[in-house]
């Protein structure tokens, strides 16, 4: 059978992250949403996303499809219905469909012809940009077991001081030494060829993915995930950093998604509680303001490719868009538009040109090139994101 993964309704609400990649491609947990799929179901998957990514992330459409809505984490009952539809069914839960088999284009579905199949068991949903964070704690522990279960781990070093170490999965290559992990909280993920510096202090659930790093003397707590070939250092509590970007100094961060290729610059912090404990509202790109989001705690979202300088103050409840540059003393305002250059003094369009400059360098070093299709995707970006700017 031939899966398609689409987007979903949900898309626009997870923006700034949904601006360079499909829903199915948000990292949650340790795994992404995508990689979680296929894993359940043993086979590749494609996506139905927006046109401008679709040359990076291109559809495979068969005479006969299941589609599956990306913002629906799998899970064993839910597999296993979607496994079982035949021609013209869906599921369905709360009146959102979940995935349906067809054998029509796209644009031809009409559910009204569907045998609609009611979905009444919990499942984890990732459709606010908060939830990534705010899941992270249930979406990694449903990883570890998927990821772990029948698998041998590695050897614990003897200067590893282990709290519930049969809770503790370290992949091969990895490497750490005098670090404390306690994994009575939640289970404690350690991907191949990673590392953790000395004195670190990690509390669990915690997933450094392949080829990650934590710093020396590095304090985590809180369902964090380090993705892919990123690094984290000071203190950091209930975050998630989809991959290849780097919070690798002393400096707070919490409550908080980084997108890829993001750095923050040495001694930065972010705010993700209120002084009055207010509830916290989030920047919508639907509605063009800010939206309650329910919650006391939260702190940073930033986009794929934004960067900031030393010592920078981030508001609780900052939005930060695609390809900015953020520097200087005081506080940035708490939505910081994509391609913006400056600080709380005020910001400035950053141009194309300078910052794809600086983007091809970093990518360089990390050994992936910055091709026509990553320019096409960011280029769009940068003009679907203007009537934001004050250029």
């Amino acid at each position: 059978m031939n899966y398609i993964l689409f987007d979903g309704p949900a898309r626009n609400a997870l923006l700034p992250f949904t601006f360079t990649r499909p829903v199915a491609d948000i990292r949650v947990g340790i795994l992404t949403i995508r990689e979680k799929w296929e894993k359940y179901l043993q086979t590749t998957t494609t996506s139905v996303t927006e046109q401008y990514l679709s040359m990076k992330y291109p559809m495979v459409e068969m005479p006969e499809n299941i589609m599956i809505n990306a913002s629906y984490l799998p899970n064993d009952i839910l597999v296993e219905m979607i496994k079982n539809l035949e021609q013209n069914q869906a599921i369905f839960k709360d009146d959102q469909v979940i995935a349906f088999f067809t054998t029509d284009d796209q644009e031809d579905v009409d559910f009204d012809t569907y045998e609609a199949i009611e979905f009444d068991q919990d499942c984890l949903t990732i459709e606010h940009t908060w939830d990534i964070f705010q899941k992270n704690d249930a979406a990694l522990r449903e990883d570890f077991i998927l990821l772990t279960q029948g698998e041998q781990s590695e050897r614990i070093p003897k200067s590893v001081n282990a709290i519930n170490p049969e809770n503790i999965f370290i992949e091969e290559g990895a490497s750490l030494e005098f670090v404390t992990l306690n994994a009575s909280t939640g289970p404690i993920y350690i991907g191949r060829n990673s590392e953790i510096m000395e004195g670190s202090v990690i509390r669990g659930p915690f997933a450094l993915c392949e080829g990650a790093q934590v710093k020396l003397g590095t304090k985590v707590y809180g369902a964090t995930t380090v993705g892919p070939h990123s690094r984290i250092g000071g203190e950091v509590n209930n975050s998630v950093l989809f991959g290849y970007s780097n919070k690798g100094h002393d400096g707070f961060l919490g409550n908080s998604v980084l997108g890829e290729w993001c750095n923050i610059g040495a001694d930065s912090n972010n705010s993700n509680l209120k002084n009055n404990y207010e509830e916290v509202k989030l920047w919508s790109y639907e509605t063009e303001g800010f939206a309650k989001t329910g919650l006391q705690f939260c702190g940073l979202m930033m986009g794929d490719h934004s960067k900031c300088g030393i010592n920078t103050m981030f508001n609780t409840g900052t939005v930060v868009g695609v390809s900015t540059n953020i520097f200087g003393s005081g506080f940035p305002r708490n939505f910081v538009p994509s391609f913006s250059w400056g600080g709380a003094s005020g910001f400035s369009t950053y141009l194309t040109k300078k910052a794809f400059e600086t983007t091809r360098i970093v990518m360089a070093r990390r050994g992936i090139e910055f091709d026509d299709k990553e320019q096409y995707i960011l280029e769009h970006v940068f003009e679907e994101t203007r009537k934001w700017r004050k250029d």
